[in-house]
């Protein structure tokens, strides 16, 4: 399996979607060979200098750590990284939003993390391991770090980050619900959170039947009305970005602390957590017979 390139950038960069194939090569995506990092760091567009967030040994410390501590259970590997890839890497949405980032993390930082952490495995139809080039540069919920920083952004709790480690130890929910718009309603993550610990929801098929049950009944029900939710105060997330530069780096034990806003009011997530409960005893889940 491959290891870091010989070049790695000390800051983080832009690199456009344009200038991201010739570097996924055949070698690359079967785990086999990286690229130098020469060359690829031609083409990139730089990010402020000035900015302490743009600082790339913070991220590959965190990479070498779990690729360490996960050598034997590579998706456990997902609940540990996304709060603290998440504390680490202090973004606005807008930012974060901007996939050129995210292809630069993954192609020029740490390669050899997105190989580590999705290289097949190989079966009778497919004996050959490969990572798909989706992980390195796919869409939100499918690349490789992307998908990890949504997922911490969108089922954290204020500053509280238990909700991730839950919601992203099921690779199910991850797959299935983060590229739902239904899921920034914050109560709504929260009470999926709430199912999935309590155990009444489990399994991939069950929650991809929730999921869509639950973006039915949005069709006709506003969940805000429902549950409701106080709007966020930017100024908080400013702060907390601003405060990147003087952040000690986030702890490996214990999960660290998000930006500090006000937690879901409790009685918003038990109402949804309940009503989605009654949705679950009639969602269309693929191999449940009905009244089990």
């Amino acid at each position: 399996m491959i290891t870091q390139p010989n070049h790695v950038p000390e800051r983080l960069a832009l690199l456009a979607a344009s200038d991201v194939d010739p570097f996924l090569t055949e070698e690359l995506l079967k785990g086999e060979q990286a690229h130098g990092g020469i060359d690829l760091a031609k083409v990139v567009e730089p990010l402020p200098e000035d900015d302490a967030r743009w600082s790339v040994e913070p991220i590959r410390s965190l990479v070498e750590d779990v690729m360490y501590e996960f050598q034997e259970d590579r998706t456990r590997a997902d609940a540990w990284l996304a709060p603290r890839l998440h504390a680490t890497l202090r973004l606005t949405r807008r930012e974060a939003a901007d996939k050129r980032l995210w292809n630069h993390i993954a192609l020029a930082v740490a390669p050899d993390y997105v190989v580590w952490r999705h290289l097949s495995e190989p079966t009778a139809k497919r004996p050959e391991r490969r990572v798909a080039a989706e992980r390195f540069r796919g869409s939100a919920d499918r690349q490789c770090f992307s998908r990890l920083w949504w997922a911490a952004e969108l089922f954290r709790n204020g500053a509280d980050y238990e909700p991730v480690e839950a919601a992203c130890g099921n690779q199910d929910l991850i797959h299935s619900v983060l590229k739902k718009e239904m899921i920034d309603h914050r109560p709504t993550a929260q009470a999926l959170v709430r199912l999935l610990k309590s155990g009444r929801v489990t399994t991939g098929r069950e929650i991809d039947g929730l999921s869509v049950a639950i973006n039915a009944a949005g069709a006709t029900l506003v969940y805000d009305v429902l549950a409701q939710d106080e709007p966020r105060d930017p100024a908080r997330l400013r702060d907390w970005i601003a405060a990147a530069e003087s952040a000690p780096p986030v702890d490996r034990r214990d999960l660290p602390d998000g930006p500090d806003e006000d937690p879901v009011r409790e009685e918003s997530v038990l109402a949804l957590t309940d009503y989605f409960a009654e949705l679950f005893e009639t969602a269309p889940v693929r191999g449940r017979k009905i009244g089990d």
